[in-house]
């Protein structure tokens, strides 16, 4: 296959990719905007290189026509999450979408790799807009939390060091870290509900101080900015305290007070 033949059709994939990782930042921002917790913490992307295409098809036989059919991570996807219990709320979240379709799924958290790799991975089908018309393919995705794709990394480079021959004293390591990894895991579970809360109440005193912020932007323009000036040092130290409930019952106060002064204000232009 030419190499201009190679960057017509790895484009697709490429696009692909690119879509998907903004649909997944914009499902975490959702989450976050609606004060609710999100199973995803981080997500990133690659088309395969054609040198990493041809050892797949080489060490599988497959043949150039059946490329695309066969070769099923040409573009990749990967999800991290923080609790082992968020990569089955990440796979339901994908499962339940209408722009893929879940063709199958490796559960390698269920059946661990004898090497100790373990992911979740759903090969989905997804269709861009090429300017040829619509293409469907196939993306892989792998989902896992941040202690398995640590360990996953640095497998992954032992293998392209030893070129997939690792020694058996390096494969005994890569066990034994692969049984921590799983143990820290569990340990994480047990607090996860503790963290999600924190997390969320981060994420709720974030979306308040935004809108106080603004209100008293607004207000600003609006009102007395001695007056201001005063709701506006009331506001840091009410933030100082860490106090959410009592930020809460502020920003409801100031968006009443806002709301009257833009009421006054039309009253004044009319």
């Amino acid at each position: 296959m030419e190499i201009q033949l190679w960057k017509e059709l790895l484009h697709p994939y490429e696009q692909a990719v690119s879509e998907l990782l903004t649909k997944f930042q914009n499902l975490k921002e959702e989450h976050k905007k609606r004060n609710l917790y999100s199973p995803i913490e981080s997500v990133s992307g690659r088309t395969k290189t054609v040198a990493s295409i041809l050892e797949k098809m080489q060490k599988k036989n497959i043949p150039f026509e059946h490329l695309e059919a066969e070769v099923e991570d040409i573009a990749g996807v990967r999800i991290i999450c923080q609790f082992q219990e968020d990569i089955e709320k990440v796979s339901q979240l994908i499962s339940q979408r209408t722009d893929m379709e879940v063709r199958s799924r490796k559960d390698y958290l269920a059946n661990q790799k004898k090497s100790g790799y373990r992911s979740l991975h759903l090969i989905v089908w997804y269709t861009v807009e090429t300017i040829s018309g619509p293409k469907k393919l196939q993306v892989e995705i792998q989902i896992r939390t941040m202690a398995m794709n640590f360990w996953a990394t640095t497998e992954h480079s032992l293998q392209y060091k030893y070129k997939g021959d690792i020694p058996e004293h390096v494969r005994e390591k890569l066990s034994r870290a692969s049984d921590a990894i799983e143990i820290l895991d569990e340990e994480m579970s047990q607090v996860r509900s503790e963290i999600m809360d924190a997390q969320i109440d981060s994420q709720i005193e974030t979306n308040l101080v935004k809108d106080i912020l603004r209100n008293i932007e607004n207000l600003y323009r609006m009102d007395n900015r001695r007056e201001v000036i005063k709701i506006q040092d009331e506001f840091y130290r009410i933030f100082s305290s860490h106090n959410l409930e009592e930020l809460r019952r502020f920003h409801k106060q100031l968006d009443i007070m806002a709301e009257g002064s833009r009421a006054q204000s039309v009253d004044i232009s009319v």
